[in-house]
């Protein structure tokens, strides 16, 4: 069978058939307005806490007042004791406990041991935990420093102010940090469900053609690096998601990408039965792949066992190659680890296809 046909045939029926549009392309589109939206307003708002003020002074109420003013946290009670505070907060009414010492002020002059301000956070649920520690932690240096940087000068107290300016993703949102991370998950799942369908069941119903898979996997190529672009230029300008940083090192790297996954989808594709169980083996691998991919934990942390299965997923070098490209604005040079894998993985991948197929 020649290229052109086999090109075209693989696109129409991609387009033409109910199961395989449903994945390929408008899942694809759902997606990219879905899984941003939960996190638009970037950052957690209004997440209440304890507190306990046994201190009562000028100091203790000028950081209750900072508290209040922040917008990630809201002051749900001012309770007398710590057994009434444990018990908001194990209740679930409450995030946080700020416990303000008796004698905080004279303490934190002097210089005394046991001037300290206790938190107590929830650590069940991380991101809620490191937000209202953050804050908390914001609003009292704020009141010290404004409290004691006339003492520092006369009596030689030392207050050194420390400035944290993140270098990328500078409005520090949860947003901009998971969608271009899941994106590269989508992307790679939605095409490896919709090519490994395709194969599966043209060779079920016998109409799986030899000499048709290059013009095949051109076309599902293509019906990838469309998605990509569509994400990586469209939705990220729409969603106002970091992006262009390098857009000459995407458009070479993308249809790469795409190649790669259309592969490893063919490969699978030629190996199952049918549609069907081609979609069953793949569905349950959505969740560990998000995790393999090494943006909510670093590889490097993981076990050298894992790290060994993660990098033979082609959505890993896609990772640590298109968050630096998009968000980091960083060259070619910088991702060439990750891309070189991710062309081993291609000839691989493309080797099996290109032998169970032709």
């Amino acid at each position: 069978m020649r290229f052109a046909p086999a090109f075209e045939g693989a696109l129409l029926e991609i387009l033409r058939t109910r199961d395989l549009v449903a994945v390929a392309v408008v899942s694809v589109l759902f997606y990219a307005f879905y899984y941003p939206a939960p996190y638009a307003h970037q950052v957690v708002e209004g997440l209440p806490i304890v507190i306990v003020d046994a201190d009562r002074s000028a100091v203790s109420r000028a950081i209750v007042r900072n508290l209040g003013a922040s917008h990630e946290v809201e002051i749900a009670a001012d309770v007398p004791d710590m057994a009434a505070a444990r018990a908001l907060v194990r209740s679930r009414q409450a995030e946080g406990i700020l416990l303000i010492p008796r004698d905080l002020g004279p303490a934190l002059v002097e210089g005394r041991p046991g001037g300290g301000i206790a938190v107590w956070l929830n650590g069940a649920y991380l991101l809620r935990a490191e937000a209202v520690g953050k804050t908390i932690g914001a609003a009292i240096g704020a009141t010290l420093e404004g409290r004691l940087s006339g003492l520092a000068r006369s009596a030689a107290v030392p207050v050194t102010p420390v400035v944290t300016r993140p270098l990328f993703n500078t409005t520090q949102g949860y947003r901009d940090y998971i969608f271009p991370a899941v994106a590269n998950i989508i992307l790679q799942q939605t095409l490896l469900f919709s090519v490994a369908r395709l194969i599966a069941e043209r060779r079920r119903t016998g109409r799986w053609q030899r000499g048709a898979f290059l013009g095949v996997w051109a076309a599902c190529t293509t019906i990838g690096t469309l998605a990509g672009l569509f994400y990586f230029g469209l939705i990220y300008w729409l969603q106002d998601i970091p992006h262009g940083g390098n857009i000459p090192a995407l458009l070479l790297t993308v249809p790469i990408f795409a190649a790669t996954v259309s592969a490893l989808a063919m490969t699978i594709g030629s190996l199952v039965r049918s549609g069907d169980d081609a979609l069953k083996l793949l569905i349950p691998t959505s969740i560990p792949f998000v995790f393999l991919s090494g943006f909510a934990w670093p590889l490097f942390a993981m076990p050298d066992w894992v790290q060994a299965i993660a990098w033979m997923i082609p959505v890993t070098p896609a990772t640590h190659i298109f968050v630096p490209l998009n968000q980091m604005g960083a060259s070619l040079g910088e991702v060439r680890g990750a891309l070189a894998v991710l062309v081993l993985q291609l000839a691989v991948f493309g080797s099996a296809a290109a032998y169970r197929l032709r």
